[in-house]
């Protein structure tokens, strides 16, 4: 229904294009502003939507905003990014930390004093407080509107509001997360105030849809800014289930569905009716699901096809990020030297041991949900003719696109014939979420109920066989991931089946 966007605008791409120059231009690498009008034509004639990203936590240093403010006393620009006066002998403000590594500080000599940036060093942060500012990117938005795109995703939405002060960061806090200072601004004083002049004044005006990226806020937090009665947000991206609890991206572990599993069911049950989840497991900033869980990839088709029916069963908006629908995997690099994510480099050289600095990095790089779309078995999988700007996944030959379309029990077919199913049932979008208390652990088992239709989901989270299944009532079977009938009250790893009363 919709197409997603990540930055198109124009940028010297230190962050692959989240550092944006000129927001009303496009990537000299992507094309012109012509070919974006064709495209948007041309997904409007599908009836279809079009979300653009966007980033206005930050900016480009070479913006001409952030140019005129480090450099002109009496530019308009001058307090459009945050300023502070260091702590004497060349130490920062204050003591936070980059998320891509490093003080989260730059010092401009030709003003005396320190910018903040909370990502790379030439992403540079907005000064939401100043009034102008706020103005200048509600313009933004509306001239993005204006054109006719649908609306947008927010990028770091939540961090646009620092305590007042800017105090230094926790220690123990800062331990705990990789960065210090993040509970001065990840759920800032004044958020609520900015999303809801972004809705009085740029969205609401155009009926825009908005999805925002809020790491770190959880089911209470993201209920304030989704309430339909709250005028802020639509809905918003949460992370708490992109890891297990107590592990986090750069440490290399075998994902365990069961926590990820619990943690969805909370978001089912208690986020309420008056706020509307989304369902994703994978996007440009984590590593392929499927390897995190099964490394090895004997069950690569199985994980594959039961998260499908898991987002396509569940309530909430499903977005499915590029290449998830084939099932495509982690890519094997082999140094540093084939990685382009400036998060993943900056860590690497902040890392002491070679050996280990890389396997760190390895095991959470965003590069592995970047490398090209995999559509063929052809040269550079079909991606390009010439030099792709990054390493195309050697596994291409067995994973496209071309070959799960003629393969009518591949990966591809199996989000199809889903995605299907739930269009034309409104139970599996808008129907209760019941769980069912299965026998043994290990299995997720819930009905989606609405007017009398029914259907029932059960799901072996593990990849162990399980024996003596008592699930409940099943219904007729729809679709399962495993193309042979199993025997006996059993689930084979990873099963996942679909039934219907």
């Amino acid at each position: 229904d919709a197409i997603w966007c990540s930055p198109v605008y124009d940028s010297p791409n230190d962050d692959n294009g989240y550092d944006i120059r000129d927001y009303r231009k496009i990537m000299r690498e992507f094309g012109t502003m012509e070919d974006f009008d064709r495209l948007l034509s041309e997904v409007h004639a599908r009836n279809m939507r079009l979300i653009m990203d966007l980033v206005i936590n930050h900016s480009s240093d070479e913006h001409e905003w952030f140019r005129s403010s480090a450099t002109d006393p009496d530019s308009p620009y001058r307090d459009f990014y945050i300023w502070r006066k260091g702590k004497g002998d060349g130490i920062p403000p204050n003591n936070w930390d980059s998320i891509f590594s490093g003080p989260a500080w730059n010092y401009y000599p030709e003003r005396g004093e320190w910018a903040m940036h909370l990502f790379s060093s030439k992403q540079m942060d907005f000064n939401w407080d100043n009034e102008a500012v706020r103005k200048e990117l509600f313009q933004i938005a509306n001239w993005w509107l204006e054109k006719g795109i649908d609306g947008f995703r927010l990028d770091v939405i939540s961090f646009i509001s620092k305590k007042e002060g800017l105090p230094d960061g926790n220690a123990v806090i800062g331990s705990l997360m990789g960065f210090k200072g993040c509970e001065h601004y990840f759920y800032g004083p004044h958020l609520h105030q900015y999303l809801r002049e972004l809705r009085e004044h740029s969205f609401g005006k155009f009926d825009a849809f908005t999805v925002g990226e809020c790491q770190g806020t959880g089911l209470q937090m993201s209920r304030l800014m989704t309430g339909d009665d709250r005028g802020e947000l639509d809905v918003v991206f949460s992370f708490d289930h992109m890891d297990n609890p107590g592990k986090q991206r750069f440490q290399d572990y075998r994902f365990d569905l069961r926590p990820m599993a619990k943690n969805l069911m909370e978001w089912q049950l208690e986020y309420g009716n008056h706020c509307w989840p989304t369902v994703f497991f994978e996007n440009h900033d984590h590593p392929r699901m499927v390897s995190k869980i099964d490394p090895d990839g004997a069950y690569r088709c199985e994980i594959a096809k039961l998260l499908a029916m898991l987002q396509m069963t569940l309530k909430g908006t499903p977005f499915i990020y590029q290449g998830q629908e084939l099932g495509m995997t982690n890519t094997p690099f082999a140094s540093i030297d084939e990685l382009r994510d400036v998060e993943s480099v900056n860590l690497y050289h902040k890392l002491m041991d070679e050996g280990e600095a890389f396997r760190t990095v390895l095991s959470g790089s965003r590069d592995h949900a970047r490398t090209p779309m995999q559509w063929s078995g052809e040269k550079n999988a079909g991606f390009s003719e010439g030099t792709p700007w990054i390493r195309v996944n050697p596994d291409y030959f067995k994973i496209n696109a071309a070959d799960e379309e003629n393969a009518i029990d591949s990966v591809l077919h199996f989000y199809r014939s889903l995605i299907a199913l739930r269009k034309e049932n409104p139970a599996l979008v808008y129907g209760d979420v019941i769980p069912v208390t299965a026998s043994p652990k290990g299995l997720l088992c819930y009905f989606r109920r609405m007017d009398g239709q029914r259907f029932y989901v059960e799901l072996n989270l593990t990849g162990k066989t399980v024996q003596h299944v008592n699930t409940g009532m099943r219904g007729t079977l729809l679709y399962s991931n495993y193309t042979t009938r199993r025997e006996g009250a059993v689930m084979r790893p990873y099963e996942a089946n679909l039934y219907q009363d």
